[in-house]
């Protein structure tokens, strides 16, 4: 559904801020943490309750098939947004993700 697709931008965008980083080996060029054991994508307890809420406005615009679509429209400026609040929060500006303590002494 379209709620399911929102509510999976935001844990996926949770992941891009704050938990999902490839690893590469730049000697041999591969991919160091290429399991679900190093790569850390967010599980149950890292995701807090997520409202999706939706605007009943009517869009005449549709694709030729007369349909919409979703996509990753949740995704798009949820770590940016993370990254601003950090900056709120502590004053220190991140460009790098994912934000992590160490990055923030």
């Amino acid at each position: 559904t379209a709620r399911s697709q929102m509510i999976g931008g935001v844990v996926g965008g949770i992941g891009m801020a704050l938990t999902e980083e490839a690893v590469i080996d730049h000697r041999y060029g591969r991919y160091i943490n290429n399991n679900f054991a190093d790569y850390h994508v967010p599980v149950n307890a890292d995701v807090p309750r997520i409202e999706a809420i939706f605007v009943n406005k009517p869009d005449p615009v549709l694709n030729p098939m007369g349909a919409k679509g979703m996509g990753e429209i949740a995704l798009i400026g949820f770590a940016a947004s993370v990254a601003n609040a950090v900056y709120n929060a502590t004053g220190k500006r991140i460009r790098q993700l994912p934000i992590t303590p160490d990055k923030l002494i």
